[in-house]
């Protein structure tokens, strides 16, 4: 009888458990960050990252208030549910950090990037590639008997997108500025 018994807590691998737990789940987090606007601030803020291998999906930065010296560092990372709010938790206690904002969690955010993408090509290849930017609402903004450069904007998946469709039509380069976001609403 005692080779039947459990051990507490043995029915982690249990057919009954087959869903991921809490921590397994790895999701994309949009953070925005508003620091000093002084040198080395964004060298500290990727440091953080870098030293404990945390990974940087997107990072935009720019000067906000220009009288108050601050920046907005917006940085998209994945990552399970503690080790975003640990690296929340990091952030907030870098001296030049005034606040941390996690946009995924705390509401609804509108995100968009801006994307060049130079698409070589001839013939019908071409007259796709102008099509297909018509459609996704993409402008022409240089353009050569052998190509073309499109600018495009909007969410990060509609930049995927157009990429993927751009592949066999010629795509050689794409310029990428990185996610900015705000939370919509008041």
């Amino acid at each position: 009888m005692s080779a039947l018994k459990i051990k507490k807590g043995s029915n982690k691998h249990s057919a009954y458990n087959l869903r991921p737990t809490f921590s397994d789940v790895v999701e994309s987090h949009t953070l925005a960050v508003v620091v000093d606007n002084e040198p080395g601030a964004l060298a500290r803020v990727i440091g953080l990252f870098s030293g404990r291998g945390y990974n940087i999906d997107s990072l935009t930065v720019a000067e906000v208030d220009h009288t108050g010296h601050t920046s907005r560092i917006t940085i998209v990372t994945k990552g399970t549910p503690q080790v975003i709010e640990q690296i929340k938790a990091q952030l907030g206690r870098i001296v030049i950090v005034h606040d941390v904002h996690d946009l995924t969690v705390e509401g609804p955010a509108v995100e968009r990037e801006l994307a060049l993408f130079k698409v070589e090509g001839e013939g019908e290849k071409r007259v796709e590639a102008l099509r297909l930017a018509d459609i996704f609402r993409a402008n022409a903004v240089d353009s050569t008997l052998n190509s073309f450069v499109f600018e495009l904007t909007g969410p990060p998946d509609k930049i995927d997108a157009f990429a993927d469709l751009m592949r066999p039509l010629g795509l050689t380069e794409i310029a990428r500025t990185g996610v900015a976001a705000l939370l919509r609403g008041v």
